[in-house]
């Protein structure tokens, strides 16, 4: 009886966190494959136009719900881009969830771990386990927050395009715990500008952050995701700016390739001008790829 009633307070107290839109932890319990912070290691946030977001030891998850009574139940899981070495948390985040609510979406803001040894037994694998715990964690409440469990997708920015599309294509390999046995599959994806390939059209910087200078043939083959796909990776929505000197488009384009040859439902917007890193608008387009992916979504059942 005392362990029901103080899980049932927790849950009171979590959904008015979530009402109020304030971060959650990941891990209540304890974050894996971790081991103690240096003293110098604390996290930063740099506010320009932005809020720039470095040192990252403890991942949270900060939801945001539609405007009540407009909600579909579908839910979207959000990964800032950032090099791996540091998250655009409002650009890449906070707008693109608020955006999201504006049609019945649910969002929710994902600050992961970035790879490092001074924080992570394994840095390889940290960023991907955050990804995992978040999807777990939103299907584990789907019922409690008015979510469909099986219309949970995941949008990355950059090297959280890398991310979320290793996350849409690693799930079979749970590195968290999951003792419930609850799908870290991701039933969509959207892709913007992502990091892909750890290969010739790597963006060097993400790849080096992640698995390391002089990774071997195996780390690098495993997280060029366009390798990684199977008939069973979800239904993914890519765009990308043709200008793009930083992660160049061949990266979508290989990832799209590769979802035709699986034979998985796919869409891909390639804008004429861009560049990189341009978040939720594209200043040299009129068009809004978030209503692309508003349509497809639709077009797919998911809305």
């Amino acid at each position: 009886m005392k362990t029901m009633l103080c899980t049932l307070m927790l849950l009171t107290s979590a959904t008015l966190t979530f009402a109020q839109e304030k971060p959650i932890p990941l891990y209540p319990n304890g974050i894996p494959n971790s081991k103690p912070a240096p003293a110098a290691y604390v996290e930063k946030m740099e506010k320009t136009d932005d809020e720039w977001v470095t040192l990252v030891s403890t991942p949270t998850l900060t939801p945001f719900f539609p405007e009540k009574g407009t909600a579909n139940g579908t839910a979207i899981v959000i990964f800032p881009g950032g090099a791996y070495a540091g998250l655009s948390m409002d650009k890449e985040g906070y707008r693109v969830a608020k955006a999201f609510n504006k049609f019945g979406v649910t969002a929710f803001v994902v600050k992961y771990r970035l790879p490092s040894d001074d924080i992570m037994v394994d840095k390889t694998i940290g960023p991907l386990q955050d990804a995992q715990q978040a999807v777990l964690m939103v299907r584990k409440h789907a019922a409690e927050w008015g979510i469909k469990a099986d219309k949970i997708g995941i949008i990355g920015f950059s090297a959280g395009g890398h991310l979320a599309s290793t996350e849409g294509t690693h799930f079979t390999k749970v590195l968290v715990d999951d003792k419930e046995n609850i799908s870290v599959r991701p039933d969509f994806m959207v892709l913007l500008y992502p990091v892909i390939s750890f290969g010739p059209m790597a963006h060097v910087g993400s790849r080096e952050n992640l698995i390391g200078k002089t990774p071997s043939t195996e780390l690098l083959e495993l997280y060029s995701n366009e390798k990684q796909i199977t008939a069973n990776t979800p239904p993914t929505f890519l765009a990308h700016a043709g200008d793009d000197d930083v992660v160049p488009v061949q990266n979508s384009l290989m990832f799209y390739d590769a979802l035709l040859a699986s034979k998985v439902k796919a869409e891909m917007h390639i804008f004429e001008e861009g560049g990189h890193g341009f978040g939720l608008n594209n200043p040299k387009s009129k068009d809004k790829w978030i209503d692309w992916v508003k349509n497809w979504l639709d077009e797919n059942g998911f809305l």
